[in-house]
């Protein structure tokens, strides 16, 4: 075992979905029952492995595991900046899981940082490369606290120049497939052999020696043990998983070091694998328990054995396509599967975008240089904006690379321009060109990325670029006739979608309609401040006048916007807006529509609109998709409570009638049935709404449920329970020797487990568990000592675990 060594490698990876506009994500349907992508793979991937099963052989828990503290991992920088955000526990989990691995392995954490966006880097420009480098280390350092040793490579596409900015850059390693290797030697000799058709040696590291003169280490992973993790069913048991890297030592490694090792999508891990967090967490657990392997990461293991061989790659190869990087620029034939389509849009799309980020790279030295002493270098700087983006820092930085004394429309300008390189570079986006069809969602956000990084050209120069942009889009043909070419998708999906302030405004002049305190109402990245608000309601009529500042935390850029909404009841609003109204023509236009309101006078309020904001109308469906829906539900709220009124006072009235009919075994005409599942259904949610549960109402409304056999609204009634459930564990803990709110809890739990439904215990078992690793030997002792509170708080505790089927030795 002293020289057999395991290090698993997850690529921890999302593409970028926020709204270029908006930088936030919309509702992602297809994601359902989540709000998005991320938020559902978070849910069934990374959080699981934050605090992974093992369990014994009759299922229970036996322990609890941060499987990332003993793999080497690396995670994209823009997934983890929404999970700081959107996840914190997740995230502050993972960047605790590293620090943990720099104990256990020597001072080398598991953490490797990843060129920033997910762009092919052997197609990229030399400015885009070294600054897709520069980002990622930064990103890495602000969140990981220390230097990166190793990178991993988007789709591990690299060619020798990739590798000489890596090493430039300081960067020890990277990890690539098998098939990237075309020859190797052993340092110092000068015959080559050829590994050509993945007959490299994977079990040791290779140095990479540079044309400049530089070197960088090369691990090259097992590929059979890879792919049949990701493909072929390896993760459906952990000690099955174990044993294929037992059996794959050589009688070589009783002398000689060997390493055997293998990188996949980390959402193979759970996402793609239902439970494959525990399959790993089990094998990891089993090559240590058995002495079939010590665990260790690249760092650890380049420190310990430095390379005897040096090898050379095939220039720009990849993991995820046989044809290299063609898959990003080509139809080489490779794609996801399923249909017959064509990838002939590849080629035309990736010129389309060249041609474009040529010209804005043209016009941001133009302009750039007006104002900053290097362009580029405050480009490579500016992830410090990104990280964090207080209006002061972001008016700091611009400072600190200006040439000159700014006025505040040059540093808005500056912004913008860095902005539009930021888009420029997003447009490239690996999954773009990934899948199957010009029209799907990957790569409509990154033509939307081309959209927004042209706006913002258009903004701060003369320069026209959509046109001719469009016309190349052309050229890139779809294979659903409702979709033609690029450019048609542009027009459907990426023109609707641009926002200005005036917009932007509309939205909250929009929203505030239904808000309690629209005042000062922050809307994604925008930040609005009320100057006039006047709200008036007459029946289900409201009307809203007002004046607003816009602010967006992006650009720093500002606006007044004056705005009126109509709402007629139900989905029907009118509203329009303008940029800086003159105060007299404001004041006269509010007279006026204010006046017309209070006389009920619809007709003259929308000529009057018409007026004074020109022929163009915007609605509740001119809205992002979030707002939408927001706004649809607060509407829809006041049905539903007149609906469940009613369906109360039915169930009331007839109760006997349908508890005689029930008992009689006659069968309940459906409107009964239906009452009867809506009213209890609507019980236990606002029952676990509240934030003490009545354990008597609880066991009545369980048993009612049983008496009536009634169909529970599973996903609703999962989200509000768990939620509580949790929210009760959690006070629990801050206090666990409490032996009453034991007690409480464990017959909630009693109660639940007589409901047709399965609660995601996950966070509930994971906070027993870390009380009976603290608490439970020191109140079993007690216990044993005969002391009375102790006593009843370890039945209760080991009651709780029987019904969490969690076992604390």
């Amino acid at each position: 075992m002293n020289n057999r060594y395991v290090c698993i490698h997850g690529h921890f990876y999302q593409p970028p979905r926020e709204n270029p506009w908006l930088e936030a994500i919309e509702a992602q349907d297809s994601a359902q029952p989540f709000h998005d992508w991320n938020e559902r793979i978070t849910y069934e991937c990374y959080t699981p492995n934050t605090a992974s099963r093992i369990l014994d052989e009759k299922g229970d828990i036996i322990d609890i595991t941060n499987n990332y503290s003993k793999i080497s991992f690396n995670f994209g920088p823009t997934l983890l900046s929404w999970m700081e955000k959107y996840e914190p526990e997740t995230y502050k989990a993972i960047l605790k899981a590293d620090e943990e691995s720099r104990k256990r392995f020597s001072g080398h954490g598991s953490a490797m940082a990843q060129a920033f966006g997910h762009i092919i880097m052997p197609l990229a420009n030399q400015r885009d490369k070294h600054t897709q480098v520069i980002w990622g280390i930064r990103d890495f350092e602000y969140r990981f606290k220390r230097k990166p040793e190793g990178m991993w490579l988007p789709e591990a596409a690299v060619d020798t120049d990739t590798l000489e900015v890596l090493a430039e850059h300081n960067i020890k390693f990277t990890v690539l497939a098998p098939r990237q290797a075309r020859r190797v030697r052993r340092i110092g000799d000068s015959h080559w052999t050829d590994v050509s058709g993945e007959r490299i040696d994977p079990r040791m590291p290779y140095v990479c020696n540079l044309p400049s003169g530089r070197k960088i280490v090369l691990f090259y992973y097992d590929g059979g043990i890879s792919q049949d993790v990701a493909f072929k069913g390896l993760l459906k048991n952990g000690r099955d998983f174990a044993n294929r890297f037992a059996y794959s030592f050589t009688h070589e490694s009783e002398h000689t070091p060997q390493l055997v090792h293998i990188a996949t999508d980390g959402e193979s891990y759970g996402h793609h694998h239902r439970h494959g967090d525990m399959a790993l967490a089990y094998c990891l657990h089993y090559l240590e328990k058995e002495g079939l392997a010590t665990i260790t990461n690249y760092g650890e293991f380049l420190e310990k054995f430095p390379p005897t061989y040096e090898t050379e790659i095939f220039e720009n190869s990849s993991w995820s396509c046989v044809h290299g990087v063609e898959r990003w620029r080509n139809n080489c034939g490779c794609n996801t599967g399923g249909t017959h389509f064509h990838q002939n849009w590849r080629n035309p799309l990736r010129n389309a975008l060249d041609w474009l980020r040529d010209n804005l790279v043209e016009l941001f030295e133009k302009e750039g240089s007006k104002y900053l002493r290097n362009p580029w270098q405050a480009r490579n700087a500016f992830m410090d904006v990104l990280l964090h983006r207080p209006r002061n820092k972001v008016e700091a930085f611009v400072h600190s690379f200006a040439r000159k004394e700014l006025t505040k429309d040059e540093r808005i300008k500056i912004i913008k321009l860095l902005e539009m390189q930021r888009h420029a570079m997003l447009m490239y986006t690996s999954c773009g060109w990934f899948f199957d069809e010009l029209s799907g969602i990957e790569t409509i956000q990154v033509i939307q990325y081309a959209s927004r990084a042209i706006q913002l050209a258009e903004e701060v120069s003369e320069l026209k670029l959509e046109k001719a942009f469009t016309e190349l889009l052309a050229k890139a043909p779809s294979n659903l006739d409702e979709y033609v070419n690029g450019a048609h998708i542009y027009e459907a999906y990426a023109k609707p979608a641009r926002l200005d302030l005036l917009k932007v405004g509309l939205h909250y002049a929009i929203v505030s309609l239904f808000e309690e305190y629209p005042e000062n109402l922050p809307i994604y990245s925008y930040v609005f401040k009320s100057e006039v608000y006047d709200r008036m309601e007459a029946g289900v009529q409201k009307l809203v006048i007002g004046i607003a500042k816009v602010y967006s935390t992006i650009t720093l850029e500002e606006s007044e916007v004056s705005f009126v909404v109509l709402y007629l009841g139900q989905h029907s609003i009118i509203a329009n807006a303008m940029e800086n109204m003159p105060d007299d023509v404001f004041n006269a236009m509010h007279g006026k529509i204010r006046r017309a309101f209070l006389r009920s006078e619809v007709g003259e309020i929308m000529n009057l609109m018409g007026q004074y904001f020109g022929p163009r109308w915007y609605s509740l469906f001119h809205l992002s998709k979030d707002e939408q829906r927001r706004v649809f539900n607060q509407i829809m709220q006041k049905t539903l409570q007149k609906m469940e009124n009613s369906f109360r006072q039915i169930y009331e009235h007839n109760y006997h009638m349908m508890n005689l009919t029930n008992h009689a075994n006659a069968p309940l005409p459906t409107v009964f049935k239906t009452t009867v599942e809506f009213i209890l259904n609507a019980d236990l949610r606002k029952l676990f709404e509240e934030e003490h549960i009545n354990l008597d109402e609880l066991e009545r409304l369980t048993e009612e449920v049983e008496r009536w056999a009634v169909k529970l609204d599973v996903d609703t009634l999962d989200f509000v329970i768990t939620k509580r459930m949790n929210a009760i564990m959690k006070l629990f803990s801050t206090n666990p020797k409490n032996t009453e709110r034991l007690k409480y809890i464990l017959e909630i739990f009693k109660h639940l487990k007589k409901l047709p439904m399965v609660i995601d215990r996950w966070m509930i078992q994971n906070m027993y568990f870390t009380i009976g690793q603290t608490h439970f030997r020191e109140m079993q002792a007690l216990a044993n000592r005969g002391e009375a509170s102790a006593q009843k708080w370890v039945k209760h505790f080991e009651e709780l675990g029987d019904e969490l089927e969690v076992h604390i030795g």
